[in-house]
């Protein structure tokens, strides 16, 4: 499948294919799933913003059976529009297991360079049926409270508000997480989060705002954020840290149900 809107620029999805396939060559592996990370995807881009491709890989199965295995990640030069690099479909297993959110973030970014749906499908169902929910939590409430007390934003000062969408997107997936009692993989996208578990009207316009001064602006540059948004990345983070327990390590059963799906994704989507 493939999925992208309008506005991307054709030449550089181009480069991204050609650096996709190249890949799959000079690695011998298969890419069932690359997408676009980042703000283009995170739903708050830049007219300058880079693209930020990320995939998952499958090596042939001899490479997983050798005490000597290749990397797990695959990484291409960085360049002043390119970031393209991904992991190894273990690693996003062996990171599911231990509550990793960017492993089911992937699989349900908005903008799907190529990919298998059954892959993304069969993934993500493994990424609930393992995902412990305050490892997740403590994922987001790790990334959100980091950049929030960097961005400034607390203290009602004038701050970079480029650094506040940072906070704002890991406390909405906070509240989603809290929304949906059942379930622990939130949307990558922000205005998906807001749809699926809506903030206070105030909050929402205010955010809004931000994003379209951000979609045509390419330094946002400084001033205070909004008082409701304040109040309610706080009292996300607030609740996420009230409701997590005690760290634990992955139970017996979600290794065992990861290890079973691994070996069928791999029989089914590695290399021939």
């Amino acid at each position: 499948m493939r999925s992208l809107p309008a506005g991307l620029d054709p030449s550089v999805v181009e480069q991204i294919d050609r650096r996709l396939e190249g890949l799959t060559v000079e690695h011998g592996v298969t890419i069932p799933w690359a997408i676009e990370s980042g703000s283009r995807a995170w739903g708050f881009p830049s007219p300058d913003s880079d693209y930020d491709c990320r995939f998952f890989f499958v090596r042939p199965r001899q490479a997983y059976l050798s005490p000597w295995r290749p990397r797990d990640v695959i990484e291409t030069p960085l360049d002043a529009v390119l970031d393209v690099n991904g992991w190894d479909l273990i690693k996003a297993v062996d990171l599911a297991v231990r509550g990793n959110a960017t492993v089911s973030e992937w699989l349900r970014s908005p903008m799907v360079y190529g990919g298998d749906e059954e892959f993304r499908d069969a993934l993500l169902a493994l990424c609930e049926a393992v995902g412990d929910r305050d490892r997740i939590t403590r994922h987001y409430l790790h990334v959100g409270g980091d950049h929030w007390t960097r961005s400034g934003a607390a203290s009602g000062d004038q701050v970079a508000l480029k650094r506040v969408f940072y906070a704002i997107r890991p406390a909405a997936a906070l509240h989603w997480l809290a929304t949906h009692a059942d379930r622990c993989s939130p949307p990558m996208n922000l205005q998906e989060l807001f749809e699926q578990a809506p903030p206070p009207p105030s909050v929402q316009e205010a955010v809004h705002r931000l994003v379209e001064a951000k979609a045509v602006t390419r330094e946002l540059g400084h001033g205070v954020v909004e008082p409701s948004v304040v109040a309610w990345v706080e009292e996300q983070l607030g609740r996420a840290a009230d409701r997590i327990g005690a760290e634990r390590q992955p139970t017996t059963r979600a290794r065992t149900d990861a290890e079973l799906a691994f070996v069928g994704m791999l029989d089914r989507w590695g290399p021939r």
